[in-house]
């Protein structure tokens, strides 16, 4: 990667090396000292804490409730259910040691989380009335991504949420898995202005252990489809192996029915890639650790008192506001450095204050987004906030826009064999066979990346063995 200031890289040009330098150079994350794994920075996490605190408070409001559960997971647990473990087997690390010793039943450092919660679910869990139960663990998962690691979207550990649910009947759990997807689709929507397409996984690409997978999957603009998050309904199949049964009114013993769901860090990465350009990141208002920077511009020592009090007078009555503000007043940098110190780092506004503007009872704002300038008066100081909102709608609209100019609805295997190369989302009849899916992956490298919910079709011949169609799911190359 290159050390010049700023991002040398076009988006266009070299999408892999332009979505590297913007991570590292924008401050969000940097490489740790271990293959595989990045640091998170400030900037980073606070994008992270942004996220959290919306889901939790949408979580809350379903009563769910977090906790805690520990890395380590021993090998006899995760025997228990042998059919989901084998799905993560390649990617696990493993605990042998114990400084010099040997610590006999080998410990797996957390590659998800449902043998070591419903062990543990199956000792709470007694009666009708200990449903639902239902909690949301914050954690780091681990699964070993050594060769083509990217920082954020595929690292060896990563930040995620899990949520493990459980219920005394099918309707309910199914009801909760359709609720958390809602919520997954409107944080990503309204705070992070990407758009998604919902639906179910097909039976080959669904989660290790479900009954089926319901998913979110947006379009990036290389071309790649990315998962922005799942949600899992798991019926009995954990429930019976680890016993995790409750006695109803009549004191009837049933196995409870469960839901997992999740997802990660990967979410910021999506974020980069959606909205960023070449001057480097681009940040939705919402999600912003800083909504607005400060500049201001003087020459003197007397332009220096007359423009700073203006600037501190403007950033607390913004700050009235609940907005997230900061005042660049480095003096050992111009002006024009720190204006694209800023865009690099992708601050939503920008307002520019000189001896001039004040003179004219005005400064200049730069929006970030769509880098046009507007004068606003200092009576009009309040309008800031409507216009930070119109910048995240503006956002996610233009985000719809490419989306859905990146589907194309196609009948004929060809049209997909001669396009996937320029990537998108091909919206094509499927017969619903696994080994049609399996053969359209081995020669053109698409999945089935998701059955959006309407998407039943009886009308039209699959694209591979040209018999029925039941369904039109949409098939892209991703990440």
């Amino acid at each position: 990667m290159s050390k010049e200031v700023g991002i040398t890289a076009k988006k266009n040009d070299d999408f892999s090396e332009w979505y590297t330098q913007v991570v590292l150079k924008a401050h969000l994350a940097d490489y740790a000292p271990v293959k595989g794994l990045i640091v998170l920075r400030p900037d980073g996490y606070a994008i992270w804490e942004s996220l959290k605190k919306t889901f939790d408070e949408k979580f809350s409001k379903r009563d769910i409730r977090n906790g805690f559960l520990p890395v380590l997971i021993p090998e006899s647990l995760l025997g228990k259910e042998k059919k989901h473990f084998s799905g993560f087997n390649p990617e696990v690390f493993w605990v042998t040691h114990s400084g010099e010793n040997e610590i006999g039943d080998r410990l797996a450092l957390r590659p998800t989380s449902e043998t070591l919660a419903y062990s543990l679910y199956s000792k709470w869990i007694k009666s009708w009335r200990d449903l639902p139960l239902k909690i949301n663990f914050w954690n780091t998962a681990l699964r070993a991504e050594i060769k083509a690691t990217k920082p954020f979207l595929r690292t060896s550990e990563f930040l995620w949420q899990e949520g493990h649910t459980v219920h005394t009947t099918q309707q309910e759990a199914e009801k909760e898995v359709l609720a958390i997807l809602e919520i997954y689709k409107k944080t990503v929507e309204e705070e992070l202005a990407i758009p998604v397409i919902t639906g179910v996984k097909s039976e080959k690409e669904k989660f290790v252990g479900a009954v089926y997978t319901t998913t979110m999957e947006s379009m990036m603009p290389d071309g790649k489809a990315l998962q922005m998050g799942t949600s899992h309904f798991l019926g009995q199949n954990f429930s019976i192996p680890f016993d995790v049964k409750f006695a109803d009114k009549d004191n009837v013993e049933h196995n409870a029915w469960q839901t997992s769901w999740g997802v990660s860090w990967r979410l910021i990465g999506a974020m980069i890639m959606t909205h960023g350009d070449d001057k480097g990141l681009v940040l939705p208002p919402k999600v912003a650790p800083i909504q607005i920077v400060i500049v201001p511009i003087y020459y003197s020592d007397e332009d220096e008192s007359k423009v700073m009090t203006k600037a501190t007078e403007i950033k607390e009555k913004l700050e009235e506001k609940n907005l997230r503000i900061h005042v660049d007043n480095r003096k050992e940098i111009t002006p024009g450095y720190k204006f694209h110190d800023w865009e690099l780092k992708g601050i939503p506004l920008r307002i520019e204050i000189g001896p001039k503007d004040i003179e004219k009872n005005k400064v200049v704002i730069a929006k970030r987004h769509n880098k046009e300038k507007i004068d606003v008066e200092f009576s009009a100081i309040d309008s800031i906030p409507a216009i930070l909102d119109n910048i995240q709608d503006a956002m996610l609209q233009e985000g719809r826009k490419i989306l859905e100019s990146m589907i194309k609805t196609i009948s004929e295997y060809d049209e997909l064999k001669n396009n996937i190369e320029k990537g998108g989302f091909f919206k094509a009849p499927w017969c619903g066979k696994k080994s049609c899916e399996e053969k359209i992956k081995e020669e053109t490298g698409a999945d089935i990346r998701v059955i959006p919910f309407d998407s039943e079709d009886s009308t039209k011949k699959c694209i591979f063995c040209h018999e029925q169609s039941v369904m039109m799911p949409l098939f892209a190359r991703g990440y």
